[in-house]
Formats: C-alpha cells, structure tokens, sequence
C-alpha cells in the first residue's frame, strides 16, 4: 500500500497527515514538557515525523513493507533525509537515528519529495 504522509511543527505543536487511497488521517498533539517552547521548528519537524510515523503504525495504517511518500518543505531535511547530510544538530541526529530505526524494523519503501510550504496539508493544523 502506499501513503503520502505530511506533517509539520513549530514550538508548541506537531501535526500529520497521511493520505491512503483517497482516504486521510488528520492529527495534531501539544509537545511534551520537555519540548514545549524548547525546540526549534526543524528539530519539531523532526519530532513530528518521527511520532507520526509511529502512530501511523500503532493505529495500522502504515503496514510492514508499505511504501510512504514523505513530503518535505524543509531544504535542509531533504538533504539529511534524502542524501545522508550530517547535520551538526545531535538532537536531529538523535530523531533521524529513531526514524530510520522503525523504516528499517517495519521494512518501509520510504521516498522523499521536496514540497513548498504553501503545499504541506499538515501546516494548518497548527494553527486550528
């Protein structure tokens, strides 16, 4: 099966949405504590495609061997995503390290596209 998951972040939230046939799965979630006004908007970008990705499986959405389109408005994530660029930012290397953990246990065919920001679903959730 193959999704197209958005998703977005700033200080205070994160938000996702996956696509599935037509179909689509809207969440959004207050940070942590510990993240609440502590993060920057990449590092919560990060956050949130990592939790997005695993509530996608936790809800069985996302299955063993799907393929998942994730869009991306952020140059720099392509690059580190897409291409292996090291970022300097351990907290990000730290996440990336936890997302391609649960891409590789759950054999996902994962394709990163490059997106504008006008084009990310998952933005205006934050702001509802």
């Amino acid at each position: 099966m193959e999704h197209v998951f958005y998703f977005d972040g700033n200080e205070k939230m994160i938000s996702w949405r996956i696509e599935t046939n037509g179909m689509s799965e809207d969440q959004k979630r207050v940070h942590a504590e510990y993240y609440y006004d502590k993060v920057s908007i990449e590092q919560s970008k990060y956050i949130a495609l990592h939790v997005g990705i695993f509530w996608g499986i936790g809800r069985f959405i996302i299955k063993n061997g799907d393929t998942v389109k994730v869009m991306l408005d952020l140059k720099s994530m392509f690059e580190h995503l897409a291409t292996n660029k090291k970022t300097q930012d351990k907290f990000i290397e730290h996440r990336t390290n936890f997302i391609l953990q649960l891409i590789n246990q759950r054999t996902l065919d994962v394709r990163y596209q490059m997106i504008k920001p006008l084009e990310n679903k998952a933005h205006v959730m934050l702001n509802s």
